[in-house]
């Protein structure tokens, strides 16, 4: 039987997880609400990518912020993985 596998690895009966999440799906995954979430990006304070108008969590970021929460082990600042701008978010 085969196990789930990571991103990048390549099979038919391989489950591979998503490179992207759509804001609802990642809000979902950490727990707080799309609206939230699009607040945070909107503000700067959340990392995301706007494809014609459309926003999508690289899931990368989603797993090296759990990681840098948990080798830290301490509270990560969402905002600190954004880039400082230029003008506003949105």
């Amino acid at each position: 039987m085969n196990s789930p596998s990571t991103r990048g690895t390549v099979g038919a009966d391989a489950a591979v997880a998503p490179t992207f999440y759509s804001v609802p799906d990642a809000a979902r995954l950490i727990g707080t609400s799309p609206v939230t979430l699009y607040r945070a990006i909107r503000d700067g304070e959340f990392p995301a990518l706007r494809v014609r108008g459309r926003l999508i969590i690289p899931a990368r970021v989603l797993d090296e912020m759990v990681s840098a929460a948990v080798s830290q082990q301490a509270v990560v600042d969402v905002a600190a993985w954004v880039p400082a701008t230029r003008g506003s978010a949105g």
